[in-house]
């Protein structure tokens, strides 16, 4: 029991650094017009990202939001018990983060590895991806 409580207070110690470290060094966000910057903020309305806030995958994740600029919800599935929690579990199909949900009409796809939703993000939303 000891044990596994200081791994969780070195976990969410050296996220916590970790998580700084990277709000100190954000990318610059992509500068779009204000019509094109709406379509953006209109797309991604039916999106939203479940994390945690140390997570080293999830900091990855939000850097790449920044950079993109795009206006994601975020979701904190941490707190047990909590709503974001349990609706990664029942909905989802697992508590694993990050997630990326997407709901487009009835449908909804949730997408759990960071690398793939890195890549999703990017050809959707990085405009020097989608003019090559």
């Amino acid at each position: 029991m000891v044990k596994r409580l200081l791994l969780k207070v070195f976990r969410e110690g050296v996220g916590g650094l970790m998580a700084f470290i990277s709000y100190l060094t954000w990318p610059r966000k992509i500068k779009r017009d204000v019509a094109a910057q709406r379509d953006i903020d209109k797309q991604v309305e039916s999106m939203s990202i479940y994390q945690y806030f140390a997570c080293p995958f999830c900091i990855k994740i939000r850097r790449t939001i920044h950079r993109l600029n795009i206006p994601l919800e975020y979701r904190d599935a941490q707190e047990r018990g909590g709503e974001h929690r349990l609706t990664l579990e029942q909905e989802g199909g697992r508590i694993k983060v990050p997630c990326l949900r997407i709901d487009a009409g009835d449908e909804t796809t949730w997408l759990y590895d960071s690398k793939a939703i890195v890549a999703y993000l990017n050809e959707q939303f990085d405009p020097a991806l989608k003019q090559s």
